[in-house]
Order: C-alpha cells, then sequence, then structure tokens
C-alpha cells in the first residue's frame, strides 16, 4: 500500500501579527522567527512588502529579512520564506531578498473586497499581477495567487461554486502560477462547500497547484481543512493559536487554522511530521505571550 501524500504546511506568522491590535516589535518578532523557522514547517508566510500606512505592522519586513540573511538561518532550516505584494514596487523589493522563495499576490474574486484590500478594481489587480508575474519569473521566484473570497463573499457580489476554478485556470493559462490558494476570507463557507470546490478544481487542474488558506470559527474544529484534504488539496495555511483572519469577517472569533490542531491531525494521519518538538513547543510558548 502506497504511503499517504505529505501535506506541505505554511505557517503564517504575518497574517497573524498584521492585524494585531497590539504593535509587536521587530526584535520580537526575529525571536519568534528563528523558532518557527527549526520547527520544520515547509514555508513561513513571514511578511509583505506593501504600505506601511496600510499596513504598519509589516513596515519592518525588510530589516527583518536581513538580520535572517546576515545569521544565515536559511543554510540551517528547510523552510522557505514567502511575503506578500500588491503592486510592482512590493515585487521589486521581495526578489532581491535571497531567502524568499516565493512571492504572493491576494487576487479577489469579489471586485469590492479587492478594491477594500489593494484600493485596485479587479481589471487593475490583474495589470498588477502580469508585472509581479514578469519580476517573479525573472528572479525564480516562485508566484502564489490567493484568490480571496473564493468561497463567496457578504457584498452581494456575483459567485458560483465555478468561479474558482475558472479563475484558477485563467491564472495558469495566462501566468503559470505554483500555487494558486483559495481562501475562505470570511469563514463562511460549510465544509461540503469547500470539499465540492477543492474537488472540482484537482480535478480539472491536478492537486498539485492548489492550497488551502480557510478561516475559521472555534467551534467548526478542522471540519474545513479536512473537508479541502478529501477535495485533493494538500497545501494548508495556518498560524499558531488561530490568530489572524480578516477583519471584513466582522466576527472576532474567525481567524486562521490553529497550526497546533493541523499539525496534531496531519501527524495522526501520517501526513506529516514536526521537525524539532522542542522548536514547535517553544514556538507555542511564545505565541501565547506574543497574541495574549
Amino acid at each position: 500500500m502506497n504511503a499517504p501524500r505529505r501535506l506541505h504546511l505554511v505557517e503564517c506568522p504575518r497574517d497573524a501579527i498584521q492585524g494585531w491590535p497590539h504593535p509587536i516589535s521587530t526584535e520580537d518578532k526575529l525571536a519568534y522567527y528563528r523558532v518557527l523557522l527549526r520547527v520544520g514547517f515547509d514555508t513561513l508566510d513571514l511578511g509583505s512588502f506593501v504600505s506601511p500606512k496600510a499596513i504598519p505592522a509589516m513596515a519592518d519586513t525588510g530589516k527583518v529579512l536581513d538580520q535572517l540573511e546576515a545569521e544565515g538561518i536559511w543554510d540551517q532550516v528547510p523552510t522557505r520564506a514567502l511575503v506578500i505584494v500588491a503592486n510592482e514596487r512590493g515585487a521589486r523589493d521581495a526578489v532581491e531578498y535571497d531567502s524568499v522563495s516565493a512571492v504572493g499576490f491576494p487576487l479577489s474574486l469579489s471586485p469590492t473586497f479587492q478594491e477594500r484590500n489593494t484600493k485596485a478594481s479587479v481589471e487593475e489587480a490583474w495589470k498588477r499581477l502580469d508585472v509581479v508575474a514578469n519580476h517573479c519569473a525573472k528572479r525564480n521566484k516562485d508566484l502564489v495567487v490567493y484568490l480571496s473570497m473564493g468561497f463567496g463573499n457578504p457584498y452581494g457580489d456575483a459567485w458560483s461554486e465555478e468561479m474558482p476554478t475558472t479563475w484558477a485556470k485563467n491564472l495558469v493559462d495566462r501566468l503559470s502560477p505554483s500555487v494558486v490558494s483559495l481562501a475562505d476570507t470570511v469563514g463562511a463557507a460549510t465544509p461540503q462547500l469547500v470539499e465540492r470546490v477543492f474537488a472540482v478544481a484537482a480535478e480539472e487542474l491536478g492537486s498539485d497547484l492548489l492550497g488551502a488558506h480557510l478561516h475559521l470559527h472555534p467551534l467548526e474544529g478542522l471540519e474545513k481543512i479536512k473537508a479541502a484534504h478529501r477535495g485533493g488539496c494538500f497545501r494548508f495555511d495556518g498560524a499558531l493559536r488561530g490568530v489572524g483572519g480578516c477583519p471584513m469577517a466582522q466576527d472576532d472569533l474567525v481567524g486562521n487554522a490553529p497550526t497546533e490542531r493541523l499539525v496534531e491531525w496531519a501527524e495522526s494521519e501520517g501526513l506529516w511530521s514536526v521537525g524539532n518538538v522542542v522548536s514547535l513547543d517553544q514556538a507555542q510558548s511564545l505565541a501565547a505571550d506574543l497574541f495574549a
């Protein structure tokens, strides 16, 4: 019998920190990231190159990367770095870092959310994405496109179950991204819907292309994560303690998938294993202090 396919786990302290109501210093970020990098996550989503006025908590991303590169930590760990950008300026900055393996770009199925999130129309976002993709290709960086509002939206904008796959196919034909991550931005999808959407996308595009960035309510447990996995997804984003999520959710309890529970489930199913248990324990202790 073949062994189950290994998951790709993405730890997202960037998503947790950027919306946290209390500032987190560069020094505290570095201490946290040094430990997270030794846990064995496949990818660390650690920052973004966007306007500091829009997201002041990420204004020090360059300083963080400079320091981690100076320490040589990337030569000691298997984890790769991902950063988010929203325009050409951000992409130019991001690709200059050797430690950045992947650049993420948020593209919304909802025109209303695209405007709120990046101050751009969907048409303008596609133009920006074309430019970002060119920078990634020139510098051999993976392009990760997050399809925000992938499972519907609260604004009344048009949406259907076929839209995520249609948009993903368009992305593949136009830009050949490494990953298209479907995002339940407001945490409103049911497990049944999540499974159906991923099953169609996986059949049309293959599982290798797909990722899941699912926001959850604590009472839901990991049902949507398990549903996405049944639908053919093997790449999952999470954040320790489930911190983060989208301010547009209008529900303080909706946050990221809690990484500690993701790890527990994945290990119990033989889908992933922690590289360093001591570092995971240390990271959870630090997270408890940072996000108290």
